[in-house]
């Protein structure tokens, strides 16, 4: 008879039932690394998943240029928030 290893899976489905999503979420880095996906989504999406350059100083130069454009792009489009009462 096999002995059975938990799996990484396993522990986090534990950890889930043990002190709840929120906590386990917390406790992770889920949070923080479904924010980086969504980052690098929406920068594929604007400015496409391959870099034109072929040299590493140019690339760099690339991925600054298109990095400020998309930044000055949410910039503009984030609503300016003011509280009434």
């Amino acid at each position: 008879m096999a002995e059975s290893t938990s799996t990484e899976r396993d522990r986090h489905l534990h950890g889930i039932a043990e002190h709840g999503r929120v906590a386990w979420q917390k406790r992770s880095g889920y949070t923080r690394r479904a924010l980086v996906e969504t980052a690098i989504s929406r920068f594929k999406r604007v400015i496409g998943d391959a870099l034109r350059s072929r040299t590493d100083q140019r690339r760099a130069t690339e991925i600054s240029i298109a990095i400020h454009a998309l930044n000055r792009m949410l910039e503009l489009g984030r609503p300016t928030s003011v509280r009434i009462a």
